[in-house]
């Protein structure tokens, strides 16, 4: 019966996630009702047995729990409810030189950072030549190791990490160690300690790096295990679920996108529009509505048609000696005509609530095309409350062939000596 390196039984992690918590403890004392924050369960209930010699790659999504699981099988961190076991002497490349030491020497740093996976003096003394002949940092090996890049930095530490002689491996996401040819030094060495029988648990998003060195793949998703086997026929599974998360995930972006897209457009739009109008903001057009004679709503008219333009307005403060403008442009900015209620001699007043006026013309003898309304209020001697440009539009047709801008009423007093042909 094989004997048992790794045991798991229904473990489960949870951590506090703090929305507004305070970085100082005076910051948590004074502000403590603000210290909010929800239990997230990391790892819930995970059961898992891996047998001496085996290597096994966890694999899932970010933050589905497997680095999680991998610092619980190494006591960086320890579960809240359940157990781990594990045989033997343990070595994690999780974070690569987390015991180094800046100010010392790449030298000094091996007897540190060994000394914390368990090795003796005389055991690193042993070991010093191969871990700095596999680092390939000879010529570095008595500089600070602030010096380093940070490819000699993760050099070094994969290298003390490999040459400790454990019983069990963990390695985290860190097998793209320096150039392709370290990477598949690193790999040979790999495969080399898995047939001396140490138990190796990797956890990588490379799913060819997995099949190719591992014996079981465990595939955990939102802390629990979705599967466990053969690494081919596992990935085949995760491969098909990830290309539905990255579906779903694209459809969000694209309602993202557009959504952006419509929100970006609304404020173009109403920049737009405010820069079609200026004045005091004593008062304000609200809404503008173009009817024919009989009230109804409508944008296109025959020319001699009765046109009305109705404002709505709203008052946000007196104003004193008011006075209410329209302004008729053709499309291409020819000025058709235009007045306002002092030139039509409207008995002076104050606007002092909110109201609706109209315009009336009851016989717009403007000939085909497009117009555009301008419109406005203004205070005095015409300081402008709200000049509102472009207001509305409407459109004239006509099925006699008369040109320029306006219909003129006229006839034709012909000769006497002209006969009818």
């Amino acid at each position: 019966m094989a004997e048992n390196s790794i045991v798991i039984k229904n473990v489960t992690k949870q951590f506090k996630v703090y929305f507004d918590k305070g970085q100082s403890f005076k910051e948590r004392i004074i502000f403590k009702n603000r210290n909010r924050h929800e239990d997230r369960v990391v790892l819930n209930d995970i059961s898992l047995t891996i047998e001496k010699g085996q290597a096994v790659g966890l694999i899932g999504h970010n933050g589905c729990g497997k680095s999680t699981l991998l610092k619980l099988m190494t006591r960086i961190l320890y579960p809240d409810k359940g157990s781990i076991e594990v045989q033997g002497r343990v070595s994690s490349l999780i974070e690569l030189g987390a015991g180094f030491h800046p100010d010392m020497s790449g030298r000094e740093n091996i007897y540190t950072n060994a000394s914390i996976f368990g090795l003796s003096k005389k055991e690193i003394d042993r070991r010093l030549d191969d871990i700095i002949a596999f680092s390939e940092l000879e010529e570095f090996i008595d500089n600070p190791v602030r010096t380093y890049s940070s490819g000699m930095y993760m050099r070094l530490a994969f290298s003390v990490a490999i040459n400790v002689d454990a019983d069990v491996l963990l390695i985290d996401e860190i097998l793209a160690v320096g150039d392709a040819n370290f990477q598949a030094k690193c790999f040979a060495k790999l495969q080399e300690i898995k047939s001396k029988g140490t138990t190796i648990v990797i956890v990588s998003h490379s799913l060819d790096q997995i099949e190719a060195f591992c014996d079981r793949s465990v595939w955990i998703n939102d802390g629990k295990i979705v599967a466990d086997g053969v690494p081919r026929e596992i990935h085949l599974d995760y491969m098909d679920y990830m290309a539905g998360l990255r579906n779903e995930q694209q459809k969000k972006d694209k309602a993202r996108e557009k959504k952006n897209e419509e929100k970006k457009a609304e404020e173009e739009a109403e920049k737009k529009e405010e820069s079609k109008r200026w004045g005091n903001g004593d008062a304000k057009i609200t809404d503008v509505k173009v009817l024919d004679g009989d009230g109804n709503e409508k944008t296109v008219f025959h020319v001699g048609d009765a046109i009305k333009v109705r404002i709505a307005y709203k008052v946000n403060k007196k104003v004193e000696d008011g006075v209410f403008g329209i302004g008729i442009f053709r499309n291409d900015g020819v000025f058709c005509y235009g007045t306002n209620t002092r030139i039509d001699r409207i008995e002076r007043f104050d606007i002092i609530e909110d109201g609706v006026l109209e315009i009336e013309m009851p016989k717009a003898d403007l000939l085909p095309g497009k117009y555009l309304v301008d419109l406005a209020i203004e205070c005095g001697r015409g300081i402008p409350v709200d000049y509102y440009k472009e207001a509305c539009v409407f459109e004239t047709y006509s099925k006699r062939g008369d040109s320029g801008i306006a219909r003129i009423d006229q006839k034709w007093h012909m000769p006497d000596n002209i006969k009818n042909s």
